[in-house]
C-alpha cells in the first residue's frame, strides 16, 4: 500500500482541518513524527508515523474500564513512551497528536460531547488533555470522520469527493464526506445514523449518548441482542453469546437461524442508506468496522439495494484498509496539525 504521504500528493484540493487533501508536500516533509490515536469502547491503538505519513510502529491495549478521560490519557503516555523508546526517539520527535474518539466532537473546541460505548464521557476536553500531557498541537475529531479520511486519503475511496464511510462494529456511525470536505453538521451530529429510525427498529426515545434504534439492530451489540432472542439449542450449534461475526460466518454456512438474523440486519441496513442516499446524493458507500467489514453483511445488503431499483443506486463496498483506516486518517490530521504549527512560526 502507498505512504499516506503518496496518495496526499495525487491530490490538489487546499488543505484545511478536516480537507481530505493535506498540505504541500514540502511542509509535510518538514514535520518530524506524529501520533494517531483510534480510542474504540475496546480497545485504544496508536500509531507512530513519520513526516511521509509511513507508520514506524504500532501499540495497543484494552480500554475495558477506563471510565473517565484521565485514564485512557494515561493509557496514551505509557503506549507514546514505549513507541519512542522502541524507534530510539525522544520526546521532543514529536510534533503533533491527534485522536479519534468514539462519539460526538466538537473539533473546534476540541470536545468530546458524548460517547455511547466508552463508558459514557460528557463534554471532556480532551483536546486540551492531549496538547497539556504531551506538549504538542492536537486534534480531536469522531473515530468515524477519521475513518473516512482515512480511507479517502489512501483506501477504496481515493480521490472520491463524495461518499459515505459506514463503520459497523459495536456500535454504527457514518462519516460524510461532501465535496472534498467531511461534513460535521452544525451541532457537531453529522453522521450519528446509529439513531435513525427505520422500518423494524424500535421508536422509543433514547438518552444522548444512549445506543440508538439503527444500532440495536445492524450494530455488533444488536446483532447478538437479536440472536439471543431467537436461540435455540436445537437450532444451531453457536453458544447463545456468540459474536455479530461468528453469526454471519455460520449464515455462510446455511444455518437458517443466522441466516435469519443477517438478513434482519441486512435489510435494516439496506433502508438506511437508501435513505441516506436520497438526502445526500452520494454515489459510494463504504463499508468498515469489525462487522461492516464481513462480507456476507455486505452481500446480502445489496441484494436488497438492487431490489429497491432507484434511478441512482449506490455503490456498496468494503473497506480496503480495515481497521487502519482512523489510524491512517489521524495521523492525516495529526501531520496537518504540525505543519499549521510550523506555517505559523515562519511567519
Amino acid at each position: 500500500m502507498k505512504s499516506v504521504i503518496e496518495a496526499f500528493e495525487a491530490m490538489d484540493q487546499e488543505s484545511t482541518t478536516g480537507s481530505i487533501s493535506p498540505a504541500a508536500n514540502g511542509q509535510l516533509r518538514a514535520a518530524k513524527y506524529v501520533i494517531g490515536a483510534d480510542i474504540g469502547g475496546t480497545n485504544l491503538r496508536l500509531a507512530l508515523a513519520d513526516a511521509a505519513g509511513a507508520i514506524v510502529g504500532r501499540w495497543s491495549a484494552s480500554t475495558a474500564g477506563a471510565g473517565n478521560a484521565e485514564t485512557v490519557l494515561g493509557l496514551m503516555r505509557v503506549g507514546v513512551d514505549a513507541l519512542l523508546a522502541e524507534a530510539l526517539l525522544t520526546e521532543d520527535s514529536l510534533s503533533a497528536i491527534a485522536a479519534g474518539a468514539p462519539g460526538i466532537t466538537n473539533v473546534d473546541s476540541g470536545v468530546v460531547i458524548a460517547t455511547s460505548y466508552l463508558l459514557g464521557w460528557r463534554d471532556v476536553p480532551f483536546r486540551e488533555l492531549l496538547e497539556t500531557e504531551f506538549g504538542v498541537p492536537a486534534i480531536v475529531d469522531n473515530d468515524v470522520n477519521m475513518a473516512a479520511i482515512g480511507e479517502c486519503s489512501a483506501g477504496i475511496a481515493r480521490g472520491a469527493r463524495d461518499f459515505v464511510f459506514l463503520a459497523i462494529g459495536t456500535g454504527v456511525g457514518a462519516g460524510i464526506v461532501l465535496n472534498g470536505q467531511v461534513h460535521r453538521g452544525s451541532i457537531w451530529m453529522a453522521g450519528e445514523i446509529g439513531y435513525m429510525l427505520v422500518p423494524g427498529t424500535s421508536d422509543a426515545p433514547v438518552e444522548r449518548g444512549e445506543p440508538g434504534a439503527l444500532e440495536g439492530m445492524v450494530g455488533g451489540e444488536g446483532i447478538k441482542a437479536q440472536w439471543k432472542s431467537r436461540w435455540s439449542e436445537s437450532l444451531t450449534t453457536l453458544p447463545k453469546d456468540a459474536r455479530a461475526t461468528q453469526i454471519f460466518d455460520h449464515a455462510l454456512e446455511g444455518n437458517a437461524l443466522a441466516q435469519e438474523v443477517l438478513q434482519l440486519a441486512a435489510r435494516t441496513l439496506a433502508y438506511a442508506i437508501y435513505n441516506t442516499s436520497l438526502i445526500l446524493n452520494s454515489p459510494l458507500f463504504v463499508l468498515g468496522g469489525g462487522v461492516g467489514i464481513h462480507p456476507a453483511l455486505g452481500d446480502a445488503t445489496r441484494v436488497v439495494l438492487d431490489q429497491r431499483r432507484a434511478q441512482i443506486q449506490p455503490t456498496l463496498v468494503h473497506s480496503s484498509l480495515g481497521a487502519d483506516a482512523q489510524l491512517i486518517g489521524a495521523i492525516h490530521l495529526a501531520l496537518e496539525a504540525a505543519n499549521n504549527k510550523m506555517a505559523a512560526v515562519a511567519i
